[in-house]
């Protein structure tokens, strides 16, 4: 049989499944097999698949006009920056095409400041272990997992604490310190969650020394976590808060909201994007905007991340070592996840995914109802049984 990825970079490790339809929390493959969705393409179709009117939005805007670049006004942008700003993202936005992109800019944006407003004195990053940020060299460089980093170096210079040690940062800062770049919880490092009064205690160090803090919102913000933004949990306002995946419910985009005193440096020609923030991109954004931002949604997320929540203990029994996460984007910390238990949710019809290695991950689109919830439950237990067996 000829390989159909025959002329594909193999750097996935892909599962055979080829889903061709998504209708709400379901996807559809090239079988007619219905899956529940639980991943959301990894946090990203946050208001499930074909939504109507992010799909009226898409079709209108594309029979519209695509892109022009940013050599000219784009309304859809302008009121996408004005929303996101007003949710309490930033001052001013970038925009661009991705989470990596998005922390790159950051990156630029940290180096800028530190060289222009303190005259290149300041050139120490500090980031978190365990840590994930995207894969570019600049991003990874701030990604505190080295099995990312190995075959890749020399990375930019940035020195890693433990996350969530308030110790730790107060001994690596110091006046040398342009930035702190840190996941309001992580994500890819298992859905840790930091401990109470983590990022407040880090916003105090960074006001104390100068520093910009700058929070990766990429996989956590549009309302993942059931606030707009997962930094609003712990009621502080970063300078930089960089975000992607929910934004455009499928489409890609990109964004860096900041504070006004770090935009007043980026003047034109210090950064671009030729895509960024485009006349499709934008008006996808906007439109789920319109539905995350609507009377009742973000307490919905929660209910329903509660019921979600309440139901994985009696799966996992004494095998569940701690539930961590925020919202809708919840990990289960298992003592040994078997390594076949994705395939055997696969076969059970549920898309999930791990994170850290032994953490079952489930970030089901925000629209998920209480029977959907019910019926992947039961899809979890049959595939874990499946795993456990298998193992035994």
């Amino acid at each position: 049989m000829t390989d159909p990825n025959a002329h594909i970079l193999a750097n996935y490790g892909r599962f055979p499944q080829c889903f061709v339809k998504g209708e709400g929390s379901w996807l559809i493959d090239d079988q007619g097999e219905r899956y529940l969705d639980f991943l959301a393409g990894i946090a990203v179709n946050v208001i499930g698949h074909g939504h109507p009117h992010l799909v009226k939005a898409i079709q209108d805007q594309a029979a519209t006009l695509l892109h022009t670049s940013n050599l000219f006004q784009i309304k859809q942008q302008q009121e996408l920056a004005d929303r996101l700003s007003a949710l309490g993202a930033g001052e001013r936005v970038f925009f661009c095409n991705s989470g990596a992109e998005a922390n790159e800019t950051a990156f630029k944006a940290v180096r800028l400041w530190a060289n222009v407003k303190h005259e290149g004195r300041k050139a120490k990053i500090i980031a978190a272990e365990n840590g994930f940020h995207g894969r570019s060299l600049g991003a990874l460089s701030l990604t505190g997992r080295p099995e990312y980093q190995k075959g890749f170096e020399p990375l930019f210079n940035v020195e890693f604490v433990p996350y969530g040690d308030v110790d730790a940062m107060n001994s690596a800062m110091g006046n040398d310190v342009a930035g702190v770049f840190l996941e309001p919880l992580q994500g890819e490092g298992g859905v840790n969650v930091p401990p109470d009064g983590y990022l407040a205690a880090v916003r105090a160090l960074c006001d104390e020394y100068e520093a910009l803090l700058c929070i990766d919102e990429v996989q956590t913000g549009i309302a993942r976590t059931g606030k707009m933004f997962s930094f609003q949990h712990a009621n502080i306002q970063p300078d930089v808060v960089q975000m992607a995946k929910g934004l455009g419910g499928g489409v890609p985009i990109g964004a860096v909201a900041m504070s006004q005193a770090v935009a007043d440096l980026l003047v034109p020609g210090t950064h671009g994007s030729t895509f960024g923030g485009n006349h499709l991109a934008c008006a996808a954004a906007n439109a789920v905007l319109d539905i995350v931002c609507a009377e009742g949604f973000l307490e919905r997320v929660n209910l329903a991340a509660q019921r979600l929540r309440d139901g994985l203990p009696g799966i996992f029994g004494d095998q569940l070592v701690e539930l961590r996460g925020q919202g809708l984007l919840i990990g289960a910390q298992i003592t040994e996840l078997p390594k076949s238990m994705l395939k055997h949710c696969l076969d059970a019809k549920i898309v999930c995914g791990t994170a850290g290695g032994g953490v079952l991950r489930l970030a089901p689109p925000l629209t998920v109802s209480d029977d959907e919830i019910d019926e992947a439950l039961g899809r979890i237990k049959t595939a874990w049984q499946a795993a456990l067996n298998e193992s035994a």
